[in-house]
């Protein structure tokens, strides 16, 4: 059995490997001088290899046709996952979030432990583009890649989705797919910084730690959660906001804003005292001077803004309903969202191949017979933590694993 596997990234390696090490033989096409080369930037260089969670957990973290990993993930689960790493070599931790990482916190020891074993198991790896899906009639034959044929039995499309194109992944695998005649959903960015209207230069390079950000579309609150965040001269980014971004998926038809607790860890009651006692240190103060024990400098004035209090009112006059108002403020930071960054420089592409012509015992192609795919080629993505490399990874393996068998 001769198989080809287009891109070395987290799925193809996997797919690679697993094909090879299930007695076929196997040529892996990888445009870049290294592979892995998404890997190495993925959880800020430290590679966050999975989540430490049942197969359930991943399921309620993928938005986008959840239902179609039930094989994949069955076949090769987190626990599976972190197995396959420890006995590679790798020493795994876990932290916040369930999320997993190597002990060494570097992205490189992953891409090592995967780069050794295909190496051991037979894999060849030509560095050189994929140019087309060689189809005689019905029948794949194989690839044209760099001006050359490249026979094979079965074809594994691993190419990745069209974020980060410098590392490679600039849709290739949705032209493959095309010609193969599958339906391709448009791709869209996900994990990805959010733009403003105006954008938010007055705050830029300003960030907030331990604050809670709330989604709404229209005013349906759709999503919350705790963490770190930062302000852009375009808008909003930081891993709160890349996590938010992927629950905010219809603009043009509804709108969305954000609203962020400044003061998440103190009820209303308990930060009106501390207001008072605040208020009480500064009587002779303008309002606007009196906010430096409670929040960022830079923050102050659009604070003051969005109370709608005289910057310049004396603090021993401020009324009730005003430091109501103030409350409302810190507790509701309000921040109106327009879009989305270029997908070029989203963490996930959402969209890709249709997930209706894919097999999902197999990961073969339902409109050409020996094409099969893996990864985020595909029309499935989920949210931050380690859940889309698991789709690479289980993905991956069922795409090799199949491949080899069949």
């Amino acid at each position: 059995m001769n198989i080809l596997v287009i891109g070395g990234g987290a799925a193809g390696l996997m797919a690679a490997g697993t094909a090879a090490e299930n007695g076929a033989r196997v040529t892996l096409l990888e445009t870049n001088e290294k592979v892995g080369r998404k890997l190495f930037i993925t959880g800020k260089g430290r590679c966050n290899v999975c989540n430490n969670c049942d197969i359930q957990t991943v399921l309620q973290n993928v938005p986008v046709n959840p239902r179609f990993l039930y094989s994949a993930l069955g076949g090769f689960s987190p626990e599976d996952a972190m197995a396959f790493f420890t006995s590679h070599g790798v020493p795994l931790k876990t932290e916040r979030g369930n999320r997993v990482f190597p002990v060494s916190d570097k992205a490189a020891d992953i891409i090592d432990a995967l780069f050794t074993w295909i190496k051991r198991v037979g894999v060849i790896i030509k560095h050189t583009a994929a140019e087309r899906l060689v189809i005689e009639g019905v029948r794949l034959a194989g690839v044209q890649a760099g001006g050359a044929l490249y026979p094979a039995d079965r074809v594994i499309v691993a190419t990745g989705g069209v974020s980060y194109p410098q590392t490679g992944s600039t849709g290739d695998g949705y032209r493959f797919a095309k010609q193969a005649g599958h339906t391709v959903v448009p791709p869209n960015p996900s994990l990805v910084p959010l733009v403003t209207p105006g954008g938010c230069e007055e705050l830029m390079g300003l960030s907030l730690r331990n604050v809670q950000v709330t989604v709404f579309e229209d005013s349906k609150r759709i999503w919350s959660e705790f963490g770190e965040m930062l302000f852009t001269h375009f808008g909003l980014s930081g891993p709160l906001i890349l996590s938010a971004s992927a629950h905010m998926r219809h603009f043009g038809s509804k709108g969305y804003h954000i609203e962020i607790d400044l003061k998440p860890a103190l009820d209303e009651k308990t930060l009106d005292k501390r207001l008072l006692s605040d208020f009480g240190a500064h009587k002779n103060s303008d309002f606007i001077n009196a906010l430096g024990g409670l929040l960022p400098r830079k923050l102050i004035p659009a604070v003051v803004r969005l109370s709608q209090i005289d910057p310049h009112a004396k603090v021993n006059g401020i009324t009730r309903q005003q430091r109501a108002a103030l409350l409302h403020t810190l507790k509701h930071f309000l921040v109106v969202v327009s879009g989305k960054r270029p997908v070029a420089e989203a963490i996930v592409t959402s969209g890709g191949v249709s997930v209706r012509e894919v097999d999902p015992k197999t990961m073969e192609s339902k409109k050409l017979p020996g094409l099969y795919f893996a990864g985020e080629v595909l029309d499935v993505d989920a949210y931050t933590g380690g859940f889309n490399l698991q789709i690479a990874w289980s993905t991956g393996r069922l795409a090799g694993l199949s491949a080899a068998r069949q």
